[in-house]
């Protein structure tokens, strides 16, 4: 198996933190984003480098086997136990290695430690590594439920991703990781979601929320309004003289409920009046004699 240097991938030194290893993550996925790439072999394969290498070095335990064990560091949990099992000694054929002083690389090592690919009995099979992955999608993506196929470590993996997925809510694949040591099983596939709002909505989990204006005649005088939802435009009645601030809830017309077919959140709407601008002389006029009536009304209502 050949090395390959994650940090000259990120383009990042060894002594790079965690923040700036997402943020070269973020900056060099944007830019060979196969969306962004069509038909770009290479910016293909650059993607999936990319990718490969913040799946190693974004999660901590990964990154210190990684530093420590190079291209052998998926067996390092193997390496260690093997250490303990043997006591750091083995002999074989009368020589005797110690792992302190042992000058092979760890592949080599494994292959003396466990007796090579052609001895079978007695071998200790060990899990394999558990693979971490972030999956960028926007809100819209995650409104119905579709199928996604990503790549880890050259392999694509189709996933059906459930409407009403969150942001930061991670699912387990089950062998879906690393193979295992010897024959052992394969270890888990941990996909991260990350998602981006690309709508006008706030949203809290099943629940959306959106600001809609009204202009001063309608709040003042009642009507109907057309109003955008997640998936279309609903008829709505204003009440006269609603006020700004007020809340109006549509029922099920918010965010699909994760894994609750059929079952949708609220979206909730808050009215922001809008006040005309650049009145005609006349229409001044009109609210002046507007607030005189006001005004005259008032004073009589104190009167009595």
């Amino acid at each position: 198996m050949e090395f390959i240097d994650y940090y000259k991938i990120l383009e990042i030194p060894k002594t790079a933190s965690d923040e700036e290893i997402k943020k070269a993550y973020r900056k060099l996925a944007r830019k060979y984003h196969p969306d962004l790439n069509p038909h770009n072999k290479e910016a293909d394969k650059k993607f999936k480098e990319i990718n490969e290498a913040n799946e190693v070095l974004s999660n901590p335990d990964n990154r210190k086997k990684y530093d420590t064990y190079g291209k052998d560091w998926k067996h390092a949990e193997a390496y260690e136990e093997a250490k303990k099992q043997q006591g750091h000694t083995r002999r074989n054929a009368g020589q005797q290695y110690h792992s302190g002083e042992y000058g092979g690389d760890f592949s080599e090592f494994f292959e003396s430690m466990f007796g090579g690919a052609g001895r079978q009995g007695g071998q200790t099979r060990f899990r394999g590594q558990d693979i971490h992955a972030e999956l960028h999608l926007k809100l819209t993506e995650v409104f119905t439920t579709h199928k996604q196929t990503f790549s880890i470590n050259g392999k694509n993996i189709r996933i059906t991703v459930p409407a009403g997925v969150e942001n930061g809510q991670v699912i387990k694949l089950t062998g879906h990781g690393a193979p295992g040591v010897n024959g052992g099983p394969h270890g888990d596939l941990y996909i991260t979601f990350s998602i981006e709002n690309n709508t006008r909505f706030k949203r809290e989990g099943s629940n959306l929320y959106a600001q809609v204006e009204l202009d001063l005649y309608t709040a003042l005088l009642g009507g109907e309004i057309l109003v955008d939802t997640f998936d279309g435009q609903v008829k709505l009645k204003v009440a006269p003289e609603t006020r700004s601030g007020t809340n109006v809830k549509l029922k099920g017309k918010g965010f699909p409920v994760y894994k609750k077919e059929g079952h949708s959140g609220d979206l909730i709407i808050t009215y922001e009046i809008r006040l005309p601008t650049h009145l005609s002389a006349e229409e001044k006029e009109l609210f002046s004699k507007l607030k005189k009536m006001r005004d005259h009304g008032s004073a009589s209502f104190n009167k009595h």
